[in-house]
């Protein structure tokens, strides 16, 4: 069981750290990789400070557990309320920026 909870804390650091330095290096969004790594890392790095009775540890863990899991179901309900994005119209040109300075109530009308 100790190798178990060993290689549980290892596994978890990786996890963690692998996610943060591809997050910061620009290789993976802020999304569901990141968040993922953040949840099992933490899951695993909280079976190995239960085992060591580190339970400053296991409690940033539990947080840390309740943080990724929060940012993965708002991410799942923001995936879920966008609509689909529509295909714009080739047109061209610019025909869609608006022309330079005030708005005149002759352009709003048209």
């Amino acid at each position: 069981m100790e190798y178990l909870a060993e290689t549980s804390g290892w596994f978890g650091a990786l996890a963690v750290l692998a996610g943060y330095l591809l997050f910061s290096l620009g290789r993976i969004p802020n999304g569901r990789t990141y968040q993922s790594a953040n949840l099992i890392g933490a899951l695993a790095l909280l079976v190995n400070g239960a085992w060591h009775g580190a339970w400053p540890s296991v409690a940033t863990n539990i947080a840390w557990c309740a943080i990724a899991i929060t940012a993965l179901v708002r991410l799942q309900r923001m995936r879920h309320a966008e609509p689909l994005p529509l295909e714009a119209a080739d047109l061209g040109g610019d025909e869609l920026v608006p022309p330079p300075g005030p708005v005149t109530l002759e352009q709003g009308e048209r």
